[in-house]
């Protein structure tokens, strides 16, 4: 489902406002909902260069302590659902747990690609030397 039609601007200040009462700031809340800093920024902004996914809404709610379902309501000017009720403390360790999990694979996919990226400059280097592997060693 797209939700690209919509009060926009009223997702923007629920979003703005929630994350000052929580202290939370950009980076952090796109990284806890698995978003790109650029598509936040144009949610808190406002302005929607393009049409988001309902699963970018979703997650942004979740991330945010809120039912999954708020933020699509707050754009199509419905009541949104109550709060998801708490969990169990040994879910919320897990849950924890998880999210950091996730978020040290991300770094470590960031590696990588550094490394990748890295080892790709090295061989185009030597490829523009000439130089075979036999030669190298």
């Amino acid at each position: 489902m797209d939700v690209g039609d919509g009060d926009w601007r009223r997702v923007a200040d629920v979003v703005n406002r929630r994350m000052d009462a929580l202290g939370v700031r950009q980076g952090e809340l796109a990284v806890e909902a698995g978003v790109s800093t650029a598509i936040l920024r144009e949610i808190q902004q406002g302005v929607i260069a393009r049409r988001r996914g309902a699963r970018t809404l979703r997650a942004l709610s979740t991330a945010l302590g809120w039912h999954p379902e708020h933020l699509d309501a707050v754009l199509h000017r419905r009541v949104p659902p109550d709060p998801v009720p708490e969990s169990d403390p040994a879910q919320d360790a897990v849950v924890v747990l998880l999210r950091t999990v996730v978020r040290e694979i991300r770094g470590l996919r960031g590696q990588i690609g550094e490394l990748t990226a890295l080892v790709g400059e090295r061989e185009r280097a030597v490829e523009a030397r000439g130089e075979t592997t036999a030669e190298r060693r």
